[in-house]
């Protein structure tokens, strides 16, 4: 155990702040996730008030262990808003895989959003599958986005409609997705397009 002294204090007081108030928030986010109808997963965690919106006879799964950063400073990067995931129309489901993390992530969900396992959204990710104003006439119609296991997303990333990004693939940060990307690669961009294949072998990639 770290030795307790001046320089290390302020570091283990945050630490146990942090665990107290996760373990609070836990505890309204899953009464909130009853509430709404949201199956949520065991073991999820939850670092500030998350926002979810169920339309009635629409369906939001989130699997074990999924992690959601909330509040301001729940992320060092800085987070701009809550988590907020939420179906817009009859028939829309959201499938949110195990051992996720998230950190003030929008997931606006009319027809179809998949995330697969490991999934990571860094600050202020927006993952959507419509383009919102329906009833304008410029708008197009809903398209599934499916993102695979082991994808990470940089900070302030966007993933448009129809979109599908492809296992251990990363997004660097402020990236534009409105078309699909290949697995095992590293893309950016506004829009976002491939640089370079990932090394497979690298610490922390998974096979």
């Amino acid at each position: 155990m770290r030795q307790i002294d001046r320089d290390s204090l302020p570091h283990m007081v945050e630490c146990l702040r942090r665990i107290a108030i996760t373990r609070w928030h836990t505890f309204w986010a899953r009464l909130a996730a009853w509430w709404w109808g949201v199956r949520l997963g065991p073991g999820c965690a939850f670092n500030g008030t998350p926002q979810f919106r169920r339309h009635p006879r629409s369906g939001i799964t989130i699997g074990a262990g999924c992690k959601f950063n909330s509040s301001p400073v729940s992320n060092l990067m800085g987070v701009d808003r809550p988590c907020i995931i939420s179906t817009l129309k009859e028939g829309a489901q959201i499938h949110i895989g195990p051992n996720c993390g998230f950190s003030g992530t929008a997931i606006g969900c009319a027809s179809k959003i998949v995330l697969g396992e490991n999934v990571r959204c860094g600050a202020n990710t927006l993952i959507t599958d419509t383009d919102w104003h329906t009833d304008d006439p410029r708008t197009g119609p809903d398209a599934p986005v499916t993102i695979e296991k082991d994808v990470w997303l940089g900070v302030n990333v966007i993933v448009l409609k129809g979109v599908t990004i492809g296992e251990n693939t990363f997004v660097a940060a402020g990236s534009l997705v409105t078309r699909s990307l290949p697995a095992n690669v590293v893309a950016g961009g506004v829009p976002a397009k491939v640089f370079k294949e990932s090394d497979a072998h690298q610490p922390g990639v998974k096979q």
